[in-house]
């Protein structure tokens, strides 16, 4: 698991979804403390379907 801060995940997004495609978990920080996180998304073991959406 790598953590980045807002500033790096901006500047690198393209060589942090490409690790992400590569299966590894990208943490996002703000202000040092762990805000979201960015997952494979068959990591998943459900389908989580945005607001709206059906299917």
């Amino acid at each position: 698991m790598t953590t980045v801060n807002v500033h790096q995940a901006k500047t690198h997004l393209s060589r942090l979804l490409q690790q992400v495609e590569a299966g590894e978990t990208i943490v996002i920080a703000r202000a040092g403390k762990p805000s979201e996180q960015l997952v494979p998304i068959n990591a998943h073991s459900k389908r989580i379907s945005p607001p709206g959406c059906r299917g």
